[in-house]
């Protein structure tokens, strides 16, 4: 299901052991393709054209619209309604996203994930309500940053020509708990309308799984809004355990 790409989309520096001669982080991370349903998908490092169709994609959801209109959670029905998160930020709304993605792009324990689909064969997401079919790829399974030629991409056209379909975000955390244990985080997930009811979001865990073990992880953990039963229904088919109460404290 899962084979290596081409290489040519890692860092400078990298070797093809897997960990890159420096051995930082996700150094050496190359990209990997997923056959699934006589479709082929490409799991690959994001670039900075990519951060307007991660956005729509964090955007078509209920709970992300809200998030990303910067509204309060109790007025998320109405931001998707009223349409108050549009899938492409303008020039003012691109800076958050675009100091976040140089934060990450910069940070060798940081992956942000694009998952690409060639052009022809999948629509830009639309913004359908999906409250529990996005994230955590239930229902799979079942920012926006202007090009360099200033000509903004479309909500799901990717940097090659292909469509940006899902997205994730993996972070590998050092600790000294459970023994000096590397954790992969695994936050941000998302599979477009176009590429769910096929399995790649149990594929993208999977293919996650995996890349946290190749890159020395001996725990992985995520976090989901209790509001997304859906979601905890697909970890635990994943065989994910709710062992902790997750909180969370605003600091501005």
């Amino acid at each position: 299901m899962t084979t290596e790409a081409a290489p040519g989309e890692g860092r400078p520096g990298q070797s093809e052991s897997g960990r890159g001669e420096s051995g930082r982080g996700f150094d050496g991370f190359s990209p990997q393709t997923l056959d699934l349903a006589g479709r082929t998908f490409v799991v690959r490092r994001a670039t900075e054209t990519d951060v307007p169709a991660i956005v729509a994609l964090l955007r078509d959801d209920v709970l992300g619209a809200a998030r990303e209109a910067d509204v309060e959670v109790d007025d998320r029905a109405d931001a998707v309604a009223a349409g108050s998160a549009p899938a492409i930020p303008d020039a003012e709304d691109a800076a958050p996203y675009a100091r976040a993605f140089a934060l990450i792009d910069a940070d060798p324990n940081q992956l942000l994930v694009a998952i690409t689909e060639a052009s022809g064969r999948a629509d830009p997401p639309g913004r359908a309500d999906i409250a529990d079919r996005t994230e955590s790829a239930e229902q799979a399974q079942s920012a926006g940053q202007p090009r360099s030629a200033g000509q903004p991409l479309s909500a799901g056209q990717a940097h090659d020509g292909s469509t940006v379909v899902g997205t994730l975000q993996l972070s590998l955390l050092p600790s000294l708990s459970r023994r000096g244990t590397l954790r992969l985080q695994i936050e941000a997930v998302r599979v477009g309308p176009s590429a769910q009811g096929i399995g790649l979001g149990t594929a993208v865990f999977e293919w996650a799984h995996e890349c946290g073990r190749r890159f020395g992880a001996g725990l992985v953990q995520l976090t989901t809004d209790k509001s997304r039963t859906g979601a905890q229904r697909f970890y635990d088919r994943l065989g994910y355990v709710a062992s902790h109460e997750g909180m969370k404290l605003p600091l501005d």
